[in-house]
C-alpha cells in the first residue's frame, strides 16, 4: 500500500475539491433549510464522473475502487457539501450490485447510479435489532405459486428513501438444510405495493431526511434478490465494509471543513494587537486536530486498499478502526473550531455550528464506537466477549 498518494489521487482530489468549493458552504445550507438534498452538485457530480468512480468502467463507471469515491466524498465534505447519499448509492450499493448482481440488475443499475440519474437507499437498521445484525426480523419467503418473494418486517433510520428509486433492502430467509434464518439482499423499488415509509422527526439538519419502514407482504419478483442467496454475509459485509470507510471520510471531510474555519479565523482575529492563533492555547489545539485528521485518513486509505484489493477480512478490521480513528478526530475537530470562534462559531455566517450535531452522528453510525471496541477486543486482540 502506498503512503503516499498518486499523482491521479491527487488530481482527482484537487479537481473534487473546485467543483467543492463552486458550490460551498452556503449553497449547501440552503439546501437543508429548504428541506432538498443538494440536487445540482449532485448532478454535476455525476456527469463528470466522481459519483461512480468504483464502479466498473464497462457499465459507466470509472473502474477505480473505493480509494478514489472515498477521496470525492472528503474532498465535498471538505468543502463544505458533505453529500451523505454517496456512502450509500454508490457505495453500498453500488458495490454490492457491482459484486454479486446479476448481469440484468448491473445493466439497469450501475450506469445509472454512475452518472447520479438514478439513487439508492439502503435498509438494514431494526427497532429491536440495534447493533445485533443477527436479530434481524425481516423475512422473506417464496410464493410457492408464483416464485415471487413476500417481505414483512420495519427499518428505522434509512436515509433518502423519499428520494431514491429504490432501497436495497436486507432481509432474512430460511435455510433449507439448517432451518436457520440467513441475510439475503432485494433491490425494492420505491413505489411498490406494501412499501411504506414515515419521516423520523430529527432535530439533526440534513438535506437527507430520515425514515421508518414498514413492509407488509411487500410482493417482488423472483429477480429482485441479489446473488446468491446461500452467501448473505458475504454479500453483506461487501457493502458494510465501504460504509464504514466512506463514513470514515465524511467524517474527516467534516473536520478537515471545521478545521479550516478555525485556523482562518485565528490567523485573522486580533486581540492585544496579535493574532490569536499565535498564542499556544489557540495553535496547540488546532494542531492536534490536524494530526488527529491526517492520521484518521490514513487508516482509512489503508482500509479502502485492503478492499479494493479483494482482502474482506483485512478490511473488516481495518474499516471498523478507520471510522471510530474519523468520528473521534471530528468530532474533537469540530469542537475545537467551534470554541476557537468563541460566539462566533455559533453564529450562521461560519456554519459550524449545524456541525455540533452532525460530528456526533461519525461516531454512532453506522455502528457505535463501542461496538467498534468489542470488535477489536475479541476478533484482534483475542479477548473474550462481552457479549
Amino acid at each position: 500500500m502506498p503512503v503516499i498518494e498518486s499523482e491521479e489521487h491527487k488530481a482527482l482530489r484537487a479537481a473534487v475539491s473546485a467543483l467543492g468549493h463552486k458550490y460551498g458552504r452556503a449553497y449547501f445550507t440552503r439546501t437543508v433549510e429548504e428541506g432538498r438534498p443538494a440536487t445540482e452538485l449532485w448532478a454535476e457530480a455525476g456527469k463528470l464522473g466522481y459519483l461512480g468512480v468504483n464502479l466498473p468502467e464497462v457499465y459507466g463507471g470509472g473502474g477505480g475502487g473505493i480509494s478514489e469515491l472515498s477521496i470525492v466524498l472528503e474532498e465535498l465534505g471538505a468543502a463544505g457539501c458533505p453529500l451523505l447519499l454517496m456512502v450509500v448509492s454508490p457505495a453500498i450499493c453500488g458495490t454490492v450490485i457491482a459484486r454479486f448482481g446479476s448481469e440484468e440488475q448491473k445493466r439497469d443499475w450501475l450506469p445509472a447510479l454512475a452518472d447520479g440519474t438514478r439513487t439508492m437507499a439502503f435498509g438494514i437498521t431494526e427497532p429491536d435489532a440495534g447493533s445485533n445484525s443477527h436479530r434481524i426480523t425481516t423475512t422473506a419467503r417464496r410464493d410457492p405459486a408464483t416464485g415471487d418473494w413476500l417481505l414483512t418486517g420495519r427499518k428505522v433510520f434509512v436515509s433518502g428513501v423519499d428520494i431514491a428509486d429504490a432501497t436495497l433492502i436486507v432481509g432474512r430467509t430460511e435455510d433449507t438444510r439448517t432451518g436457520r434464518l440467513k441475510p439475503c439482499l432485494f433491490i425494492v423499488p420505491r413505489d411498490t405495493p406494501g412499501f411504506q415509509r414515515h419521516q423520523i422527526d430529527m432535530e439533526l439538519s440534513a438535506a437527507e431526511k430520515q425514515f421508518e419502514l414498514v413492509l407488509d407482504d411487500v410482493r417482488l419478483p423472483a429477480d429482485a434478490l441479489v446473488g446468491d442467496e446461500d452467501a448473505g454475509l458475504l454479500q453483506l459485509f461487501a457493502g458494510l465494509n465501504p460504509e464504514r470507510i466512506m463514513t470514515a471520510a465524511f467524517a474527516i471531510g467534516m473536520g478537515r471543513f471545521a478545521l479550516s474555519r478555525a485556523v482562518e479565523y485565528a490567523r485573522d482575529r486580533t486581540v492585544w494587537k496579535a493574532p490569536i492563533g499565535s498564542h499556544q492555547a489557540i495553535a496547540h489545539p488546532l494542531a492536534q486536530a490536524h494530526i488527529d485528521l491526517e492520521l484518521a485518513r490514513l487508516m482509512m486509505q489503508k482500509a479502502a486498499h485492503l478492499y479494493d484489493a479483494g482482502d474482506d477480512i483485512g478490511a473488516g478490521e481495518a474499516a471498523n478502526m478507520a471510522k471510530y480513528a474519523a468520528a473521534e478526530a471530528c468530532v474533537k475537530a469540530v469542537d475545537q473550531a467551534v470554541h476557537t470562534l468563541g460566539g462566533n462559531g455559533l453564529t450562521r455566517e461560519f456554519g459550524l455550528a449545524s456541525l455540533i450535531t452532525a460530528a456526533r452522528v461519525s461516531r454512532i453510525a453506522p455502528v457505535s464506537r463501542e461496538m467498534i471496541l468489542n470488535y477489536v477486543s475479541h476478533q484482534t486482540l483475542g479477548l473474550p466477549k462481552s457479549y
